[in-house]
């Protein structure tokens, strides 16, 4: 994990984007964030939002997670190579009150039917966390559009274990911006 004072560039997190691209999930088995219970030593957690009811919400609700755009509205600086596709491998830099995180992700599953789309992906060794989480917009029998994300994790870094409170508050904080930016992303 690095933590930095000044916001990294497109470079920086392509350089950790690349390194990352040989790394393995620091976690195991995929697809813990789609289990009912939290793994022993895991949190689980589900947040979810009511989005509206229309063909035309559920398609740029699916945009907004294909184009990484929920992860931008958050504040996040994001270096993708496109859409998510399993085992691509995703930079991005998290704003802190002082400075930036670096995290490192692989997408680990993707979820693409007329009703349904979504991705998770899964820690690498530059990420404070451990574990997984997934976006999917679900559109169901009445039509109505949820955004869902579920996150499996547990304090990596030495400071996220050190002080879990933070690291909480921080994982709350930005679980919350995403459901605000996706909120915006369908808005507009």
């Amino acid at each position: 994990m690095s933590i930095r004072l000044t916001r990294p560039t497109q470079a920086d997190l392509r350089l950790l984007a690349e390194a990352g691209r040989s790394d393995v999930l620091t976690y195991e088995p995929i697809g813990i964030s789609g289990n009912t219970e939290a793994p022993v030593g895991y949190r689980l957690d589900r947040w979810s939002r009511t989005l509206g009811a229309s063909d035309d919400v559920f398609h740029r609700a699916a945009q907004a997670l294909r184009t990484w755009q929920v992860h931008r509205g958050a504040g996040l600086i994001v270096c993708d190579h496109g859409p998510p596709t399993v085992d691509a491998v995703v930079a991005m830099a998290a704003p802190l009150p002082l400075g930036f995180i670096d995290v490192v992700c692989r997408v680990v599953v993707v979820v693409d039917e007329p009703d349904r789309f979504g991705f998770t992906y899964g820690t690498l060794r530059v990420h404070p966390e451990q574990g997984e989480e997934s976006f999917t917009v679900v559109r169901h029998d009445d039509g109505t559009v949820v955004f869902e994300i579920a996150a499996a994790s547990r304090p990596r870094h030495v400071l996220a274990r050190a002080f879990p409170p933070v690291a909480r508050l921080l994982q709350r904080s930005a679980t919350t911006r995403y459901l605000d930016a996706m909120s915006s992303a369908i808005s507009t």
